[in-house]
């Protein structure tokens, strides 16, 4: 870590660094080359700036404190699932604007705008969302590894799906939800480890961290409209996406609740499931967000999404783990894979009610292929070249603990803190040696 961490992190800064240089200027340069004596203000669509800036300040919240505050459920983990976030982060936005600014613009240089800097947001959180399916079993430097190839495969559907096919996909249930998913279902798979299948004594919560995840959770639940409408077209649509989803995600908490309850022993509500099902509405809703022309469309997919997401977690990610060798540490496939699925589907469903195209339908099916597809083979790939013994990969009896990467405080401070909260009562308390 001493070195190669740092070697790695500047390099790829400095990559970033001569990439804006050669690529990426501001929107106003134009306007100040014409006019280099002008007192007048650059014509630039001021309004417009000041519309989404709200709604970019929204999607930042989720990237940054919403999927990093999720992932803290785990007791010896929460400096790296904060910490990492915000590093996968950070880089991610600066690669996924150039790489999607590259394809858009065909290798010409392009401008900077504020739906830019949204997209370059989206592109970072396929990548968060990949990080949760690994959460605990990586290092530092394969998760910069893992954005550079993540995102660069992710531009390429987003370009497939957008210019190629012509699919309707505004709230990125297919493009970012699913695509990230079965990205890292597919990296987690190769990067299966056969001794932790029967669990790790760190690979649980306590309830502090559980109560530090929900914090995300709220986050994200509150900010979804804003995910989802960001880049609709201003007017009816942006609006239809922001009510659609809003309605979605209240009718999914409902039925995450009422099916957490039922499937646990005499009927308690399970965390996790209230942590990650109550979300799955905001995904499930994407794709056809600014499609649905009545609330209770979205109340409908809202309410599906939470009950496939709880009985996911209770049943699909046992299942996974054992049979099928893919051990996904927050069940990112109950969150976004099987949702984002749903996401896409209901947009067919939507389109064959509205106009029965079938030309429209068949585009929204090979966006829907071309996502999870393109995600499981690039999460493939990704997965063997991070499998390679030089990124500095965490032991198995080292897995979920930040002080193999962090400066921790003393083991027996978190211990006892632990402890503490699992006796509830300082008495029950012995100092240890």
């Amino acid at each position: 870590m001493r070195f190669t961490f740092p070697l790695m992190a500047i390099g790829l800064e400095v990559a970033m660094i001569v990439l804006f240089g050669l690529f990426v200027q501001y929107e106003t340069d134009q306007n100040f080359s014409q006019q280099p004596n002008s007192t007048k203000s650059p014509t630039v669509d001021v309004d417009r700036y000041l519309d989404l800036y709200p709604l970019f300040q929204d999607v930042h919240v989720m990237v940054f404190a919403g999927f990093g505050f999720l992932m803290t459920f785990l007791r010896k983990y929460g400096f790296s699932s904060v910490g990492i976030n915000l590093l996968i982060a950070a880089l991610g936005l600066q690669w996924g604007t150039i790489a999607q600014g590259i394809l858009q613009s065909h290798g010409e240089k392009f401008h900077i705008e504020i739906k830019n800097m949204i997209n370059a947001d989206f592109s970072t959180a396929t990548v968060l969302i990949s990080f949760g399916a690994v959460l605990g079993k990586t290092s530092p430097i394969q998760m910069l590894t893992m954005t550079i190839l993540e995102i660069a495969v992710f531009a390429v559907n987003e370009y497939l799906v957008v210019e190629i096919f012509g699919a309707s996909d505004i709230g990125a249930s297919m493009t970012i939800h699913a695509f990230g998913a079965y990205f890292g279902l597919a990296v987690a798979g190769v990067l299966y480890r056969s001794s932790l299948k029967e669990g790790h004594r760190n690979e649980e919560s306590v309830y502090h961290s559980d109560l530090f995840a929900m914090i995300g959770t709220l986050f994200l639940w509150i900010f979804w409209p804003s995910f989802n409408s960001a880049v609709a077209n201003a007017g009816k649509n942006q609006y239809m996406a922001i009510v659609n989803t809003y309605f979605s995600l209240a009718a999914c908490v409902v039925t995450a609740y009422a099916c957490s309850s039922l499937l646990e022993s005499r009927g308690k509500l399970h965390m996790v499931h209230i942590q990650n099902a109550t979300l799955a509405g905001g995904v499930a809703i994407g794709t056809s967000a600014d499609m649905a022309n009545t609330p209770y469309y979205a109340m409908i997919i809202g309410s599906i999404a939470g009950m496939v997401s709880v009985f996911g977690f209770k049943f699909l990610t046992p299942f996974f783990t054992t049979k099928l060798r893919i051990h996904d540490t927050c069940g990112v496939h109950n969150l976004h894979g099987l949702p984002g699925v749903i996401g896409g589907l209901a947009s067919i469903v939507f389109i064959a009610l509205e106009t029965a195209d079938r030309s429209a339908m068949a585009m929204q099916a090979a966006a829907l292929g071309s996502s999870i597809g393109t995600a499981l083979v690039g999460g493939l790939v990704t997965g063997l070249i991070l499998k390679i013994p030089i990124w500095g990969q965490p032991a198995d009896q080292d897995c979920y603990d930040d002080s193999v990467y962090w400066e921790v405080p003393r083991r027996t401070e978190l211990d006892m803190f632990s402890r503490f909260h699992e006796h509830g009562n300082h008495n029950q308390l012995e100092p240890e040696a």
